[in-house]
Parts: C-alpha cells; sequence; structure tokens
C-alpha cells in the first residue's frame, strides 16, 4: 500500500469516527429543558412568583414532548426530575411559602436539570463554599462543646444538603452517595453523641472527607469519558492499520527477495 493511501485511509478512519463525538453533545431538548429552568429560578429570585409558576407549567409541557420523543431519560434521572419539578411548582404556588424556602425548592430543581445536560463542572459544585462554610461552623462547634452553635450549623448545611442531593445521585455513583446520606443520617440523629463521643466525631470527619472528594472530584478538569473512547479507539485503528500496512511491506519485500533469488539461480 503507497504512503498517499495510506494517509486517506487513516483520514477516512477518523472521519466515520467523527459522528460519535458529535452523538456526545447534548440534546437540545434537554438543553431547552434547561433553559426554561433558568428562567423559572430568575423569576423566583426577583418574587415574580406567577411567572416562575408559568415557566414551570411550560417546562412539564415541554418535558412530555421531550420524554415522548423517546428514551433521553433513565427511569431514576425521570423520577428525580419529576419529584423536584413537582416541589417546585408547588412551592412557588403556595402563598404560605416563604422567599428563602422557593428558592432553595427551585434552586434544587434548577440543578437537577443543569447536572443532566452539563459535561463538566456542573452547577452543584459551586454550592461547594457555602456548604463547607457552614459545616466547618459545625466542626468548630463540636470542638468548642457549643450545643447549640452545633445544631445552628447543621440545621444549615441540612437545608444545603437537600437542595444538591438529587444532583448528587446524577452525578455520583449510588455506592457514594448511599454512604454520604448515611453519614448525613447519622450525624443528623445522633445530634447531642456527636459533640460527646469520639466515635461521632469520627463520622463527622469521614463526612468531611467524603464531600471534599465528592467535590474534588467534579471540579478536575478531566476530559469527556466519550472523548477517551473515541481518542483510544482512534488510536487503536491506527496502530492496526500501520501494522497492516507494515505486514504489507513486509511480504512484499519477502516476495521481491525470492524472485531475485530465483533470477540469480537461473
Amino acid at each position: 500500500m503507497k504512503p498517499r493511501n495510506v494517509k486517506v485511509l487513516i483520514l477516512s478512519l477518523l472521519l466515520l469516527l467523527t459522528p460519535v463525538v458529535a452523538n456526545a453533545e447534548i440534546d437540545p431538548s434537554i438543553k431547552k429543558l434547561d433553559d426554561i429552568s433558568d428562567e423559572a429560578l430568575k423569576m423566583v429570585k426577583i418574587h415574580r412568583y406567577d411567572d416562575a409558576k408559568k415557566m414551570l407549567e411550560h417546562f412539564e409541557g415541554e418535558f412530555i414532548k421531550t420524554t415522548g420523543k423517546g428514551h433521553l431519560f433513565s427511569m431514576d434521572e425521570l423520577r428525580i426530575i419529576t419529584t423536584a419539578h413537582d416541589a417546585a411548582l408547588e412551592a412557588v404556588g403556595s402563598s404560605s411559602t416563604d422567599h428563602e424556602e422557593r428558592i432553595h425548592k427551585v434552586t434544587r430543581f434548577r440543578l437537577v436539570m443543569d447536572a443532566l445536560q452539563s459535561m463538566h463542572q456542573p452547577l452543584w459544585t459551586e454550592m461547594e463554599e457555602p456548604i463547607m462554610t457552614v459545616f466547618n461552623g459545625m466542626r468548630d462547634a463540636v470542638y468548642k462543646g457549643d450545643n447549640e452553635d452545633f445544631n445552628s450549623n447543621l440545621d444549615s448545611f441540612l437545608s444545603l444538603y437537600e437542595v444538591i442531593y438529587p444532583s448528587l445521585k446524577i452525578d455520583v455513583t449510588p455506592e457514594r452517595i448511599e454512604q454520604l446520606s448515611a453519614r448525613v443520617t447519622y450525624i443528623d440523629q445522633y445530634r447531642p453523641e456527636v459533640l460527646t463521643e469520639t466515635s461521632s466525631l469520627a463520622q463527622l470527619e469521614a463526612l468531611e472527607a467524603d464531600l471534599m472528594n465528592i467535590f474534588d472530584g467534579m471540579t478536575e478538569d478531566e476530559a469527556d469519558p466519550s472523548l477517551w473512547w473515541v481518542i483510544i479507539s482512534t488510536g487503536s485503528i491506527i496502530i492496526l492499520t500501520l501494522s497492516y500496512v507494515g505486514w504489507k511491506k513486509y511480504t512484499a519485500e519477502m516476495e521481491r527477495r525470492k524472485n531475485r533469488m530465483k533470477e540469480r539461480k537461473n
């Protein structure tokens, strides 16, 4: 095979793999749903609850259209989206719900939709600073033996954790989520023991490590897994192609030597 033909073959293989990268991009329908959730949150922030409700109702209609087109979401994702959306819609439509609670419920929904369409560093990772700030306040209160301060910071932590929890279920493995939730539940249920018992304090320190690992893991600038698949696949094909070309050249050279040997004998 001539060098020019080798180049053409390799280029063709690369072009054939290009659609894989394109398919890894987010479906426009999901991006549209994400944009609607963003608009709903903006409306809530400026106290335009009726407009936020309209946006969330509009989302419901678009969501039904989108899910009717095909399997864009897994069953778990559908449950997470539906639960977060229903809670957000109920919050903005309830006159007895205060502004902060509305912000929390709609933010939770917004983060879920972003987690479904963000390839890297989803919005929920931006909650690291406020979450770790109240966590540090909680930990400091334990070391000082300040029960009131500890409970106040723990309540704030639980409120923020509730906001990001559905998004974590989308981006973090079930095993890690189960471990994280078990630690959070333990600390909430055994508040007095955390202040007095060494084993309970160890649970608090373990929770801190779990949180940091999750946030650090999501904010690392890693390549998209689908891109790595393309890189590996492309590299493997190129290597196989070059190996084939090398083998063909080797066999052709051996054939030429045999012919020369025959000519000399004759």
